[in-house]
């Protein structure tokens, strides 16, 4: 039976509606990247997982799993899964675009080696419609009553991204 080594739970800010997870000796913007995610959950290349989100407005919940071996599925819990490889050389970064990075060399404890990823994801179109709903009912993004109702609205979106080595 597998057992988690590692969870981390985060609020991201997706730039350009996605947010990327990648090995830290990589830059993300380099030439050979993945293409932006439109209209899919992930995109990926050999080191790099770009995923694609419907939120450009509002904060979403992430959490990322190390695994010493494959967890169990979760079934009907999420509402869209993916699943991809990953080369990574010990250290995994997080980056939010133009807001930086939100993770920068988090220690494996697996350390180097080719991982299997999977990519759960829930509420991405009823937060994207929610907020598109306020927006209209206010229309003045700057009134309280607006980012009252916002802040509730951080987080809806989540994510969850499990990761084990493959021997």
């Amino acid at each position: 039976m597998s057992r988690r080594l590692l969870q981390l739970v985060m609020p991201v800010f997706p730039d350009r509606r996605m947010f990327r997870l990648h090995d830290s000796a990589v830059d993300p913007n380099a030439p050979g990247a993945p293409l932006p995610p439109v209209g899919s959950l992930i995109s990926v290349n050999r080191e790099q997982l770009w995923v694609g989100s419907l939120q450009e407005q509002l904060d979403v919940r992430l959490v990322i799993e190390e695994w010493d071996g494959a967890p169990p599925p979760f079934g009907d819990t999420w509402q869209e899964e993916a699943k991809c490889r990953l080369y990574l050389r010990g250290y995994l970064s997080l980056d939010e675009g133009t807001a930086g990075k939100a993770i920068h060399g988090l220690r494996l404890a697996s350390g180097v080696g080719s991982y299997a990823v999977r990519v759960y994801a829930s509420n991405r179109e009823d937060a994207a419609r929610r907020y598109a709903e306020l927006y209209d009912a206010h229309r003045n993004p700057l009134a309280d009553e607006f980012q009252h109702a916002k802040k509730q609205l951080e987080g809806l979106e989540r994510y969850l991204i499990q990761l084990w080595r493959e021997y």
